[in-house]
């Protein structure tokens, strides 16, 4: 999703976002009552209008000089799977986590005016992300597919209409027109289907490594197949892919020790490895403590509740060593 439509705490109203790759280098707020990041930034609308807690201590830190060295020359090629629709999908996530605390904040102070304006805020910022969400599986509500075939009922009348009166000149541009809204509707089709039977080989908050740049990255996204745009898929050079498009993709969190510009990326299944063992190096990124409880005994993030309820994941517990059952856990 390159281009959102939020609603703009300050106004009230609708306003569109446009996130650019500059944008991602943009001043982090880590509040020290609050484990959650805020990006604070003129260049992102979604916070413009909010008012955080001032009293609180605030440290600012560069989110792409938080660490120094890594990925430098890597980071020019890996640069074509960064996906400003996957860093704003986080950014919103980021807005609907903050608006829910804020809602029970002011319940908890007996602020009921306030809590029911965040409240619809919230309801209304919620139904337009699914509103996208759907359009993204492809999914349409009843009237939209209903609009769509009478739209082509009416093409096909107005075909038949120009082949009868042999203005045929016209009659291939209706065809042509007949024949683009049957092919989106079978490729909507298609992709709701894809969304409702994907097996994904990677799970929320797990560990990878890219097979061709070889950055390490955490899991924080998935589609079940290609969401981008075409545009972005030609510079990312999908039809290179085996399996090109119609396979898993997902939202990657790069390790800044690695690139501390990169931050998010949109990466095939082919294109990502599970380590072999247990991955217990450190791992840092300034969306972690926002998406994640902490670490489990494996080294892999244990997802937020909110995140499994996004993408409709199972909680994951970590399977026991059986070596380590029968010796009680002792070394």
């Amino acid at each position: 999703m390159s281009t959102s439509t939020l609603t703009n705490p300050g106004s009230g109203g609708l306003y569109r976002s446009t996130h650019s790759r500059s944008s991602v280098k943009r001043t982090l707020l880590l509040c020290g009552a609050q484990r959650h990041p805020i990006w604070n930034s003129v260049q992102n609308p979604l916070l413009r209008g909010q008012h955080y807690g001032t009293s609180q201590r605030c440290v600012k830190v560069e989110a792409a000089w938080l660490f120094k060295g890594g990925g430098a020359d890597k980071g020019l090629e890996a640069s074509i799977e960064f996906s400003e629709s996957a860093n704003e999908d986080i950014l919103v996530f980021f807005f609907q986590l903050d608006l829910a605390t804020r809602v029970q904040y002011a319940l908890n102070l007996d602020q009921f005016d306030i809590a029911q304006q965040l409240r619809n805020k919230l309801t209304e910022v919620e139904e337009e992300v699914t509103r996208q969400r759907n359009a993204k599986k492809g999914s349409s509500s009843k009237t939209e597919v209903q609009d769509q075939a009478i739209r082509i009922l009416r093409l096909r009348a107005e075909l038949q209409s120009a082949i009868d009166t042999e203005n045929y000149a016209v009659a291939a541009e209706l065809r042509d027109g007949i024949a683009k809204l049957e092919a989106e509707s079978l490729e909507a089709s298609a992709k709701a289907l894809a969304f409702g039977k994907v097996q994904y080989a990677f799970r929320l908050g797990q560990k990878v490594r890219h097979k061709i740049f070889g950055y390490r990255g955490v899991i924080c996204g998935m589609d079940p197949v290609c969401c981008e745009t075409n545009a972005w898929m030609e510079t990312a050079n999908v039809k290179s892919l085996s399996k090109g498009s119609n396979q898993p993709f997902y939202q990657v969190l790069v390790d800044v020790h690695e690139d501390a510009d990169l931050l998010v990326t949109y990466v095939a299944e082919e294109n990502l490895i599970a380590p072999e063992k247990p991955d217990l190096a450190r791992f840092d990124h300034p969306y972690t403590s926002f998406l994640f409880y902490g670490v489990d005994s494996a080294g892999d993030f244990i997802p937020v509740k909110q995140l499994r309820e996004k993408y409709n994941q199972p909680r994951y517990e970590v399977p026991s060593d059986p070596e380590d059952e029968e010796s009680g856990g002792r070394p």
